[in-house]
């Protein structure tokens, strides 16, 4: 059986014909980011100040996703799913986008991740800021808007990124449940090309990634250099003049 060689030239070939499902990609890893840092919030918040139910509940779930492998979950989500909702329902999932399979199953094990960061960033504000900010005259919510959550944004923004980056990186498991998308599409190409050219096309895959990835990485410091603008120093500042922070009540 002959042996092709590695053309070098055809990455560039390809390179176009991948970037045309890049925007499908991004979609389910923006959606996935966004929905899951949502549930993300809501199951630290049950973490933190939840009764005793919720509490077991919101642990008891990050455990389970925690270990629980992406791409058995989405094979659970895309075959399982549909299943449960015609049984309990009458609901038939199958004629949905296999994109919706994807952001499900991305957004429940970026939720539980991510409710672990935001715990974290949480519980490392000192607690005496807010309980300063109430005694201040701030309700608590304007306490944990103006005063804790900046600090906690800026703690949690590299632990975010980082868990944004490797999901954006497990999306290209949604290729496995016939999804075309980056990935998918470079399937695609392969099998049209009878197996050949498969390192050509996944080194072009490799370089758009790295791409990515570089820019997500500088949004990610320049959002961290505009969040650290001495936010705790400030609070404290704040805090002792006492006026400032009981004018934006």
């Amino acid at each position: 059986m002959e042996t092709r060689a590695f053309d070098i030239g055809m990455i560039g070939q390809f390179l176009p014909q991948l970037l045309a499902y890049l925007d499908v990609t991004l979609l389910v890893a923006g959606v996935s980011i966004a929905l899951g840092a949502l549930l993300g919030g809501a199951l630290a918040w049950a973490r933190l100040s939840g009764g005793r139910i919720l509490r077991w509940g919101s642990a008891g779930y990050v455990y389970v996703m925690r270990c629980t492998p992406s791409i058995v979950l989405l094979f659970i989500v895309f075959y399982g799913l549909p299943k449960v909702l015609d049984a309990a329902f009458g609901y038939d999932m199958n004629a949905l986008h296999r994109g919706v399979f994807a952001v499900i199953t991305f957004t429940l094990l970026f939720g539980a991740y991510i409710s672990e960061v935001f715990r974290a960033a949480y519980s490392a504000v000192p607690r005496g800021q807010y309980e300063a900010a109430v005694s201040a005259g701030l309700s608590p919510m304007q306490a944990f808007l103006h005063v804790m959550l900046g600090q906690a944004a800026l703690i949690a923004l590299p632990n975010f990124g980082n868990a944004a980056i490797n999901l954006l990186k497990e999306g290209s498991l949604a290729y496995t449940i016939g999804l075309i998308d980056l990935i998918g599409k470079g399937n695609l190409i392969i099998a049209q090309n009878f197996g050949a050219y498969g390192i050509e096309v996944y080194l072009a895959a490799m370089l758009i990634y790295w791409g990515i990835v570089l820019l997500l990485e500088q949004g990610f410091h320049w959002l961290e250099r505009r969040l650290d603008t001495g936010t705790s120093l400030r609070a404290s500042e704040e805090l002792r003049g006492g006026g400032t922070v009981g004018a934006g009540s």
